[in-house]
């Protein structure tokens, strides 16, 4: 197939690159952005330009951030007895959009899998268990990892670790989401379930 423009297929072979995103989204998205005035178009190119130039990782959490520390970990209204452990950034957005927890964050940056030649020391636990040693009055520790063998792992590493510190560690229920039928739950989400019952 002989190239249309050669500007376009860059555009759109960049696009495809993107999460989630096949070929023919990424030309979809091209020929939209085609079609846009110029000033959208550049506002959307400076968002993505800032989005690299201005996002910085936070001293306290290593949650991403504008300016350090994150506003989460200025805030006088949080918690800051209670930390809540995830994996990424995303996840404390995910958290955060509950508006349930009220405390503060640890972001490891990833999980103990030793498939991936990933450790302890390749994600940030020596920078939490810093934070506890420093003084910050931890009094408990939410695992908010994803229920699966390296988040299982990395829990299990991270309660060994400070359990002799005399921090409560505790982890996020594991069950049944709402609106799912039983027939369609997995043999280990069911066993999870039944494990963590609770009176009703």
């Amino acid at each position: 197939m002989q190239l249309i423009s050669e500007t376009l297929e860059q555009a759109v072979e960049q696009l495809a690159r993107l999460p989630g995103m096949g070929r023919k989204s990424a030309q979809r998205i091209a020929m939209y952005l085609l079609k846009q005035n110029d000033d959208q178009v550049f506002r959307l190119s400076k968002a993505i330009s800032d989005l690299k130039k201005n996002i910085l990782y936070c001293s306290v959490c290593y949650n991403i951030t504008d300016s350090d520390p994150c506003p989460i970990c200025r805030s006088e209204k949080r918690n800051t007895g209670i930390v809540c452990i995830v994996e990424e950034p995303r996840d404390v957005y995910v958290v955060e959009r509950t508006n349930e927890f009220t405390g503060r964050y640890h972001v490891l940056g990833g999980v103990i899998s030793p498939l991936q030649n990933i450790g302890p020391n390749e994600i940030r636990i020596n920078e939490l268990i810093q934070r506890i040693r420093d003084g910050e009055e931890i009094r408990e520790l939410i695992l908010a990892l994803n229920p699966d063998a390296e988040g299982e792992a990395t829990g299990y590493y991270i309660n060994k670790l400070v359990h002799v510190m005399g921090v409560n560690v505790t982890r996020i229920a594991h069950g049944i989401p709402m609106g799912t039928e039983l027939e369609f739950i997995d043999d280990a989400t069911l066993t999870r379930a039944f494990a963590g019952r609770q009176r009703f």
